[in-house]
């Protein structure tokens, strides 16, 4: 059953296995899931099972929700997931 999970997460921009595989553990197991949530709330959830997750996460997790790769995210909304992760950071 994870498997096909697995499988229907990584068909979208920047989801690996691993991200796939930890989105799955933080009972998200779905892109629509992950899309109603949105990528700050994601984040957090994961960050409580992995303190070593980086901001290139968050970068995937909002361009998987934007259905972009990454690297393609606007400078502005990139500046706001970096206070946001440092907010978090900060916050342990």
């Amino acid at each position: 059953m994870n498997e096909e999970k697995i499988k229907l997460l990584t068909a979208q921009p920047n989801i690996g296995k691993y991200l796939a595989e930890k989105l799955i553990e933080a009972s998200i197991p779905t892109i629509e899931e992950l899309k109603d949530l949105g990528s700050e709330a994601v984040f957090t959830r994961l960050n409580t099972i992995d303190k070593t997750i980086c901001i290139n996460v968050l970068y995937a997790l909002e361009g998987a929700v934007q259905g972009i790769r990454w690297h393609s995210l606007n400078s502005g909304r990139k500046a706001e997931l970096l206070d946001f992760f440092h907010q978090i950071k900060r916050g342990e």
